[in-house]
């Protein structure tokens, strides 16, 4: 991006194969990676030439990180609406891709912070055990920011008494999403009404019939895990895609893999330049957080102009989508307000210049992300169709064409293939 120059998307590719949707996600990313903090920049390239870490795992990773970290201590207003910067984020790849130590770096902060809050938790027990010697006394909450293995149950009291963020962060999403679509898993129910609720940060009640029931007035829940590329099937499964879920994840699929293994080591100032952008965010969280109130960060009149021109947009190319995608649209009309908020307080991360307003370069790199993770989505998709006889289906779907009487044009527009395409298919010259 240069200056205020404004790069918008006009219109959607469809029918694309996994490698032309790869190559396209390769250049939406280096175009982000380019406008990103230094900080950031150095510790995606070292991590890749260095640890072999995919760039676009780790920079999702961070996303997490630093969205986990912002909680409900931020917050923006634009076009009549209110919104945070909660993700949920799955990294998508086989077996040995190097999805567990991009987490691992990126979280790394939240972790080490995590590790001295149970310190802290343990000893005040034992000094309240020492004090009331066995008498009723107010439990001691426990602070963290991660939480992994964990039932809903958990995760919700857990949020109860870290109330401004929960993170919940596992390595394998799949057991998650196998219990949201099981019918017959009460629990996967309760997962999938938590995560619906909590993406737009609506109030969560929870009630028991033997313990104390309790509400949790605004929700603030994050999400990141791997999913192993043969198990996205599941993903569609048993509601999970009619219920919103799926619409509501950015996903992210390997795209460059470092085949060279390095000797050197990765500098120690990349990792503590990461670290210090990272905790100047969460020590400004947590004097927000001592007030009980929320920061609104302002946004100039020429950044909400952007952001109005590219929901426009979104909200035609929803209505002209006609497969899985259209959904997907939908929800990219919330993320690009959450994304927008998160390019902020990253980029204000190193000196902490969080009440500076929203300007139009950090809506345009929203947007390039936004795309980005579309693009990632598509790849979803055709991963999930590859065991379709395209062609197959094409002509079935052209024989009940001609019996409904439904011409051409509108199976152009409903496969996305071209007019040639189908004339051939239509005339039997196939």
């Amino acid at each position: 991006m240069q200056g205020n120059k404004i790069k918008l998307i006009t219109q959607d590719t469809k029918g694309q194969k996994v490698n032309d949707l790869k190559k396209k996600s390769m250049e939406q990313f280096h175009d982000i990676l380019h406008e990103l903090p230094l900080s950031l920049k150095q510790l995606i390239e070292q991590s890749f030439t260095y640890k072999r870490i995919p760039r676009e795992y780790l920079f999702s990773s961070i996303l997490f990180a630093y969205s986990n970290a912002a909680g409900l201590a931020f917050h923006m207003k634009a076009m009549n609406y209110t919104n945070y910067a909660n993700l949920y984020l799955a990294l998508i790849g086989s077996r040995g891709d190097v999805k567990s130590p991009a987490m691992e770096l990126a979280c790394g902060p939240l972790i080490k912070m995590d590790d001295q809050n149970y310190i802290d938790f343990k000893q005040n027990q034992r000094k309240e055990n020492d004090i009331f010697d066995g008498e009723a006394k107010e439990p001691i909450k426990r602070k963290q920011f991660l939480i992994q293995n964990a039932t809903v149950e958990a995760a919700t009291y857990t949020h109860l008494h870290n109330k401004y963020s929960i993170g919940i962060y596992v390595d394998e999403l799949s057991y998650l999403i196998e219990k949201m679509a099981n019918k017959n898993n009460s629990e996967g129910n309760v997962w999938r009404v938590f995560l619906l609720q909590g993406n737009t940060n609506k109030h969560i009640d929870v009630n028991r019939k033997t313990t104390e029931s309790y509400r949790l007035e605004q929700s603030y829940p994050t999400l990141l895990g791997s999913l192993q590329t043969q198990k996205i099937p599941k993903l569609f499964g048993n509601g999970n895609l009619e219920s919103g879920f799926v619409d509501r994840i950015l996903f992210t699929n390997k795209l460059e893999g470092n085949e060279k293994i390095s000797k050197a080591l990765m500098p120690d100032s990349t990792v503590n330049n990461y670290s210090h952008s990272l905790n100047n965010l969460i020590l400004y969280r947590k004097s927000i957080e001592e007030q009980e109130t929320s920061l609104l960060v302002e946004i100039t009149d020429d950044a909400e102009n952007i952001l109005y021109e590219y929901s426009q947009q979104l909200l035609l190319r929803q209505k002209a989508a006609y497969d899985n995608t259209k959904e997907y649209i939908s929800k990219m009309m919330i993320s690009i307000h959450k994304l927008t908020l998160m390019m902020h307080l990253i980029q204000t991360s190193h000196n902490s210049s969080f009440q500076n307003p929203i300007v139009p370069n950090t809506v345009q790199l929203a947007i390039y992300i936004n795309e980005f993770y579309f693009t990632n989505f598509k790849i979803i998709l055709a991963y999930q169709d590859q065991g379709i006889d395209r062609n197959l289906l094409l002509r079935k779907i052209i024989e009940m064409a001609k019996i409904n009487s439904i011409t051409q044009k509108t199976i152009e527009q409903l496969t996305g293939r071209s007019k040639a395409h189908i004339s051939k298919i239509w005339n039997n010259k196939y």
